[in-house]
């Protein structure tokens, strides 16, 4: 079944949280809401949920219309950053929750819970208590628990947001691989543009509760709509038409008040004591320099490998690839 958005607006009192949302998710794609704070994402999530109202547009799920049916029984799983365990049950009584509450027998829920904990590599964990564990491995019973009760649809709520970087990649793997296997259609809400592009089948950048692009990781990183998306996901130098022209982009005069947006691994350094442009700060990012240059009165961001004599106030020659760059709207 797929979850269909079409004109959603949500306000709190006069303010508009979510404005005219138009959002489908397939049957097993795994969907990454990705924005900055207050831009809509966590209020859409919770709407989807059913834990907030809306007041316009319509929400279906296959051919139920969700306005009519309560969060309880809407069959999907949710998982919030702070984990929510009980701190009174092991882990095993914590995934177990949820079928106990439904009243599945006890030997087939002992199975159930069982299996989950092994997918979650948690199996040698069941009878500690959530204070007993990491972040990490209480965030993986949060999700065997949501994944418990076989929701048709996951709701994850900026699950890895508290955990450390080593962890956090981790689980990123871990929980983009179970729910491949599961099948089960999933949205998780970010502000980590790394976490979306590496989840996700489908990112949607969110802004000012409106979305602003709709696409694959490599469409959104390599193909922005606008200003918003070129300048939050990944790292971009915005021209203006006249500063495009005066790098020598061609077709700069036939595209209206749009914005030249350039990656910096599109733009190529080179040390040149009479190059026009002057290194104005390097910042180290392990494998690449980001240099920030300064030609013409513009400032342009290119990265580079381990240069020999690459230094602040140096004079370089850039080039840019032809075919880099796009155009998006303001």
């Amino acid at each position: 079944m797929r979850l269909t958005i079409d004109g959603l607006s949500k306000f709190y009192g006069n303010f508009q949280a979510l404005i005219d949302v138009d959002l489908e998710i397939g049957e097993d794609e795994f969907v990454c809401l990705l924005g900055p704070s207050g831009c809509g994402k966590t209020t859409l999530l919770r709407v989807i949920a059913g834990l907030e109202g809306y007041e316009a547009g319509s929400l279906r799920f296959g051919d139920r219309d969700l306005a009519t049916i309560g969060a309880q029984d809407r069959g999907f799983g949710i998982v919030f950053q702070s984990y929510s365990l009980f701190p009174h049950l092991t882990v095993a009584q914590n995934v177990g929750y949820g079928l106990k509450v439904r009243k599945i027998p006890a030997s087939k829920a002992a199975t159930r819970v069982r299996d989950l904990l092994g997918m979650v590599h948690l199996d040698q964990y069941a009878d500690r208590y959530p204070w007993q564990l990491s972040g990490g491995q209480q965030q993986r019973v949060a999700i065997a628990r949501a994944l418990a009760v076989e929701p048709v649809l996951l709701l994850l709520d900026e699950p890895l947001s508290a955990l450390d970087a080593r962890v956090r990649a981790e689980l990123r793997v871990e929980i983009r691989d179970m729910q491949r296997r599961l099948g089960i259609p999933t949205i998780m809400v970010t502000h980590d543009q790394e976490e979306a592009l590496t989840m996700a089948d489908k990112v949607v950048c969110m802004n000012a509760g409106r979305i602003e692009q709709i696409g694959s990781p490599e469409e959104i990183y390599s193909r922005p709509a606008t200003r918003f998306v070129a300048d939050f996901v990944g790292s971009s130098t915005l021209l203006s038409v006249p500063e495009a022209e005066q790098l020598g982009v061609e077709g700069a005069g036939n595209t209206g008040d749009r914005l030249f947006a350039l990656r910096p691994e599109d733009v190529s350094v080179r040390l040149d004591p009479a190059g026009p442009g002057r290194i104005r700060t390097i910042t180290f990012l392990g494998s690449v320099n980001r240099v920030e240059i300064e030609i013409a009165g513009i400032l342009l961001l290119a990265e580079t490998g381990r240069l020999s004599g690459l230094a602040e106030g140096k004079s370089v020659s850039v080039e840019i690839d032809p075919a880099a760059g796009f155009w998006v709207r303001p």
